[in-house]
This record gives structure tokens, sequence and C-alpha cells, in this order.
């Protein structure tokens, strides 16, 4: 492009480029960077002859650092190579830029106001800088490579975040950010890989947040955010994995929540945070915060709409084992046993009902002493009152009540009382009683000690 062609402000760009000097216009034209406050016209077209041409002059490094100004045009930079740091801050698009496929050094859009922005396939080789901006269109990054960070905390998007497989060397800030896309996807990250974290703590985002097979080297944090995506996934975080994942102080979820097949080291959140829809098959975790007992969490393993999972019942019992809380481990043993036991048919639940009653399907010990106890005692009062008939008379032992009551009681015990008497009447009845009962109470403690021997 012709200097003759150029506009004075145009002019004094292309002149500030080659020496890598800013162009700040605000202060000039009483520009605060508003919405509602438009700065000096500047071509598209020039600025990317410049991005592409690269005038230097002897010794100067050029860089394009320019603020305040409204681009007029469409910035269209897809396949450029650009060896350059890029900084137009506090401006004002008129159309979306485009870079797809470009190769730059830095790229720093910091509180401009986009209506679109497309960056398909580029190269960074360092920060791409989003803060404070506000984008009404579409930002499109997919298959993007960021070897810095990409930080866009307090970015205000209007329309889908699109960062499906962008491989980020650093970190992704989004703290404050405001994403909102009803109905439709607010942040879309399928296949992301984080180098450090993923903020997005104070999170405002209405639409999906989409994170499924996303990986980070540290942490993913939801610090204090809030996520509503009503009829539909709030969160997905499906075939995740980080060394933490964490919800504290965030406002209850409004949408579905996807963790199935995720892992994570730690998951920090409060029982409130969940929505009743979750799915949690194959969620692999190590620890739980807050420490709570495991009636505060065993609701959101009934919310699962996969139904009774039984691996999620073993990871949270395997968790509280871990951490040295073997009751607590129980509890959640003996929850899963119950949700099982409603999933089977009606002779079976009956058992199920016979076995949590008796012994706590093996899990509740010092149940199964005091019905032993109780029925030992029973027994013991009653034919002590009431000594019954000799099956031969003269024969056998003297009789004894209470060995009575155990050779009735104990199928594995003989001490000679039960076949030298023969009751009548009600008393056989209540032998009767007695034998059935140590049976099924020999059976189940049996059963419930096999099972709790299989469980980790």
């Amino acid at each position: 492009m012709e200097t003759a062609d150029l506009t004075p402000l145009e002019s004094r760009i292309r002149r500030a480029f080659r020496r890598g000097e800013p162009v700040d216009v605000r202060p000039e034209h009483g520009a605060a960077g508003g919405p509602d406050v438009a700065g000096p016209p500047v071509r598209a077209s020039v600025l990317r002859s410049l991005l592409l041409s690269g005038p230097a002059g002897d010794g100067e490094i050029p860089a394009l650092r320019l603020g305040g100004v409204t681009v007029t045009g469409r910035l269209d930079l897809a396949y450029a190579e650009i060896p350059y740091q890029v900084r137009l801050t506090d401006c004002d698009f008129e159309i979306g830029p485009d870079l797809s496929e470009a190769r730059v050094r830095q790229l720093d859009f910091r509180r401009s106001r986009l209506p679109a922005f497309t960056a398909t396939g580029i190269r960074i080789e360092g920060d791409l800088l989003l803060a404070d901006c506000r984008v009404s269109g579409p930002l499109r990054m997919a298959y993007a490579q960021v070897e810095g960070n990409i930080s866009a905390a307090r970015l205000w998007a209007e329309n889908e975040v699109l960062l499906e497989a962008v491989q980020v060397t650093c970190a992704l800030d989004l703290e404050d950010a405001r994403l909102h896309h009803p109905r439709g996807h607010a942040l879309n990250a399928a296949s992301l890989s984080i180098g450090t974290v993923l903020n997005a703590g104070g999170l405002d985002a209405e639409g999906k947040i989409r994170l499924t097979g996303t990986k980070a080297g540290g942490w993913i944090s939801f610090v204090e955010a809030r996520l509503r995506n009503p009829g539909g996934v709030a969160l997905g975080l499906s075939s995740c994995e980080a060394r933490q994942l964490t919800l504290r102080d965030a406002e209850p979820i409004e949408g579905d929540v996807r963790l199935h097949y995720s892992t994570f080291r730690a998951i920090e959140a409060d029982p409130a945070v969940w929505p009743p829809s979750v799915r949690l098959e194959g969620l692999v975790y190590e620890s739980l915060a807050p420490r709570l007992p495991a009636a505060r969490r065993l609701p959101l393993l009934e919310s699962d709409r996969d139904g009774f999972v039984p691996h999620s019942y073993d990871q949270l019992a395997h968790t509280y084992r871990g951490a040295g809380e073997d009751g607590e481990a129980r509890t959640v043993l003996l929850a899963a046993q119950r949700r099982h036991r409603r999933t089977l048919p009606w002779h079976a639940r009956l058992w199920g009902h016979v076995q949590d009653v008796t012994v706590g399907y093996g899990f509740r010990p010092a149940r199964a002493v005091t019905w032993l106890l109780a029925l030992l005692l029973a027994g013991t009062l009653v034919y002590g009152l009431n000594e019954p008939p000799r099956a031969e008379p003269g024969k056998g032992p003297h009789f004894n009540a209470l060995a009575y009551a155990a050779d009735l009681l104990l199928p594995v015990i003989d001490f000679g009382q039960e076949k030298a008497f023969a009751p009548t009447g009600a008393y056989q009845w209540l032998a009767y009683l007695l034998i059935v009962a140590g049976w099924i109470f020999a059976t189940t403690v049996t059963a419930g000690i096999t099972r709790s021997l299989k469980r980790p």
C-alpha cells in the first residue's frame, strides 16, 4: 500500500510498527475503551499489509502495538506467518478477525470488542490475551496450539466458545468470565490439553460446559462458579484427567452433570452443589473434601441417572477405607446392597430384607450378636419355666434350659439336649421356630462375611 493512500493515523502506526513502538490514541481522543466510545478508524487492510510485509528500521524489532482504535473491515490473517508481537488492546472491530492456521509470536486483544473471533488451527509461540474482551459472536479456536497461556479472565462471550482439541502448554484462565449461550454450548472444549491448570473460578455460564476428554496437569477449578443449563447438561467432564477438581463455594448447578470415566486425585465439592441428575459410572478419585459422613454423600449416588452403579459405591467405600474410616465404608456398602435389592425379583428382595434385618448384610456384626442373644434368652426362659418331656423316659442327660435352647438355635453345636427331649404343643412350634431361625441366622452370617471379604 502506497504511503499517499494512508491516513495520518495509519502513517503514524506504520512508522511506529517499524520500531516496535506503541500507538495509543485514547488520551488524544478521549476514548475510554468502553462499548459506547469508539476510537478513530484504522483500516484492517493497512494492518494486514504491515504484518505481512514487516519493514524494519536498522537495528529495530517490528511490533504492532495499537490501542483505542476502531478496526474497519476484516483483519484477514489466515495462514499468515507473523514473527512479531500483535497487540490490539481496547479496540473495536467492525468484523471479527480471522487468524485461522496462522503462526504468530503473541496475540493481545485485551479489553477489545469483537463481533467474532476465528483462529482455528492457529499456532502461538507465546500467550493469547483475551482478558476483559467482549465477543458478541462465536469464538472459535479448535485445534489450536498455544505455547504459553490463554488468559481470558473476565471474558464476556455471548455465543459459543469453541476450544476443541486445543493444546495449551501452561494455563487456561477463565476467572470471572461470563459465557452466555443458552440452549447451546457456552464452552465447548472437548479433548482440551492443559499443561498446568484450568482456572474457571467465579465463572458465570449459561449453557453447556463441555470438557469431555480434557487433561490438565494440575487442577480444574470452578471455585465460586455459577453453572446453568436447565433441561440439559450444565457440566460435562466425562473422561477427564486432572490432579484435582474443585467446586468449592460454587452455587448449586442447574442442569445435569457428567463425570463418568474421569480420574481425579481429589474432588472438592459440597454435596449441595450437585444437581438431581448425574452420571458417575467409572469415576475414580482418591480423596474427597470437605470431610463428611457417608450419609451426606450417598444421595449423590442415588441420583445417578444410570440407576444402580456398583462401581460408584465401591469407589466411595474405598475412599473412606483409605482415610481410615472403616465404619463409613461399611455404611456405603450396606447402602449399595439395599439399592441393589430394589432391582431384584420379589423373592430375592424378601431374602435381602432378612439379611438386612438380621446382620445388615454382614456389615453390622453387632446386630448379629444382638439377635443371637435375644433368641437364646427367649428359648432359655420359655423352656426353663416349661421343661419339655423326655423323648425316652429315664434316658438322656439332665435338662439344661440354656444348653437346650443353644442346641435348637445353633446348627453346628450339639450338647445332646435336643435329641433327649420332645416338647409338645406350642413349645414344639417354638422349637421349630428356633431351629429355622438358627439356620437363617447361620446362612445370612456366612453370606455377609463372604461378601465383606470380597470388598476392597
